[in-house]
């Protein structure tokens, strides 16, 4: 696949990544319904109507990283999959 047909995989619910990328069991998804924690232990809801509220999310072994991006690397390549599930 190529980023386009990867990015609409994320859009219908699947977890997508490069068979190019050097790490085992990494791979990007869609988040929704973010919230986070700010300095002062505060839960804030980012719910935003006009704007939506949804990121890529980059699932990798050192954990998550919300609001991933790719890099012209990523968005040329033809190398893109669907994980499979276990």
């Amino acid at each position: 696949m190529d980023f386009g047909d990867a990015i609409k995989a994320l859009n219908e619910g699947y977890k997508v990544k490069r068979e190019g990328w050097n790490g085992k069991n990494q791979y990007i998804e869609l988040a929704t319904g973010i919230s986070y924690i700010n300095t002062k232990g505060e839960v804030v809801n980012a719910e935003h109507d006009t704007i939506g509220n949804a990121a890529i999310a980059f699932v990798g072994t050192s954990g998550v990283q919300l609001g991933w991006l790719a890099s012209q690397a990523d968005m040329l390549s033809n190398d893109w999959v669907i994980v499979e599930e276990d």
